[in-house]
């Protein structure tokens, strides 16, 4: 069973609260709500996704790099999105990637309970586009025992709060 824990006010911001590139700051920090994570969902997106047996099989998975079941790496990246998403970062526009690195530190494991701390790493306006600009979000996905899974550091294109003044 899936279970995800999104505050209220992450779910529900309105336009007026999201937040536009003049508003954001390098080292602003921003924590999602949980995501549980368990065997059958694993399963699932891997069979569908990444059929390797280390994510599909009990048992073929004890003989592996992985010594047991582990969900796939872009199974975590997808539950990470939906945390930033639904209770992340609230950038106008919603988060609009222009490119990642990504890395896997540790395996994502049956039980695990994911949230994601996001920091903003850099902001550049652009110099071609007045109405918008990007930032560079460094994100880690964090299991209940402190142990990051994911490291995702995303470029973002997040829109100006007056693209008028700039035109």
């Amino acid at each position: 069973m899936t279970t995800t824990e999104v505050p209220s006010e992450a779910a529900t911001k309105t336009p007026s609260d999201r937040l536009y590139l003049d508003d954001l700051y390098v080292g602003q920090r921003f924590a999602s709500a949980t995501h549980t994570l368990d065997e059958a969902q694993i399963k699932e997106f891997a069979l569908q996704f990444d059929p390797q047996p280390f994510h599909t099989d009990n048992q073929a998975a004890e003989g592996t790099f992985f010594k047991g079941l582990a969900a796939s790496g872009w199974h975590t990246a997808a539950i990470t999105m939906r945390l930033n998403v639904q209770s992340g970062p609230p950038l106008a526009g919603g988060i609009v990637g222009a490119g990642v690195e990504l890395s896997w530190p540790a395996p994502t494991r049956p039980g695990d309970v994911l949230r994601v701390e996001s920091e903003v790493v850099e902001i550049s306006p652009s110099r071609s586009r007045p109405d918008r600009g990007t930032i560079v979000l460094l994100s880690r996905t964090i299991n209940q025992r402190g142990d990051v899974v994911q490291v995702l550091k995303a470029k973002l294109v997040v829109p100006r709060r007056v693209a008028s003044a700039f035109s």
